[in-house]
This record gives structure tokens, sequence and C-alpha cells, in this order.
């Protein structure tokens, strides 16, 4: 499948066509502006999240300026649900934001509703007990 959708426009530039296509719909002025994408059957996709995202930049106003994504499109939600199995997985976004590594260590604290995850072998509490639970 050839790549019929062109290079989205950005910064100043897209602001600028934004102010010249103010008469048309939202759709439209995202498609002229390069926020679209061709599928297998042909058809014109509009991109207006990407397209809004790109207005928001361009306007200095960036809402996930340090691009929390994790690689599969997905955003964390800070949410989790424990699985059929017992267990709770925490995702990569979450280690990644955190600079973790594979092998560290963390104690299990469990409170009343809630479990706390204090990570072994820091400069910065650990396990010495002068945390409050």
């Amino acid at each position: 499948m050839a790549d019929t959708s062109p290079t989205p426009l950005t910064g100043k530039a897209l602001l600028q066509k934004v102010k010249e296509l103010s008469h048309l719909p939202r759709r439209e002025t995202a498609k002229r502006c390069g926020y679209y994408t061709v599928t297998k059957n042909n058809q014109t996709r509009v991109n207006l999240t990407d397209f809004y995202d790109a207005l928001l930049v361009a306007k200095g106003l960036p809402l996930d300026p340090e691009g929390s994504k994790d690689g599969r499109g997905r955003e964390p939600t800070y949410r989790v649900s424990v699985h059929k199995n017992g267990q709770i997985v925490i995702g990569a976004a979450y280690t990644q934001a955190m600079g973790l590594k594979p092998g560290d260590e963390f104690e299990i604290k469990l409170g009343y509703k809630h479990i706390r995850l204090v990570q072994l072998g820091t400069n910065d509490g650990g396990s010495n007990g002068s945390e409050p639970d």
C-alpha cells in the first residue's frame, strides 16, 4: 500500500493554515493540514486527536510534555485490576517513569486497603522503618 498521507503541518505553519481555513468544518481543516490517513480500502480517516494535540503544542500548551505513552499507543491510567490468577501487573510506563531497571527490589508493605512498594537499596529511604504506614 502506498502512503498517500502528507506530512502534517506543525508549529506556526499549522496555526497560519488553521486561520486561513477557519471557514471550514473541523474535520476538513484537520484533513487539509495533513492530519489524516488512507486505509487499505482507500477510505480517508481524519486524525482529530493528533490535530488537536499539534494545535496545543503550536500554541505552547502541550498536555503531555514528558511523553508518557508506553510505546504501544496507550497512556498510563494509574489504575490496575487484579487478574484472575491474583496478580497485579504494573506496566512499563510506570517503571520507566521512575527510572527502574531489571533487578531493582522492593519491600511490600500491606496497609488497610492499600499496598505500598518501598524500593530497597536507595539512599532516599529504603526499608529503614522511618516511614509511617
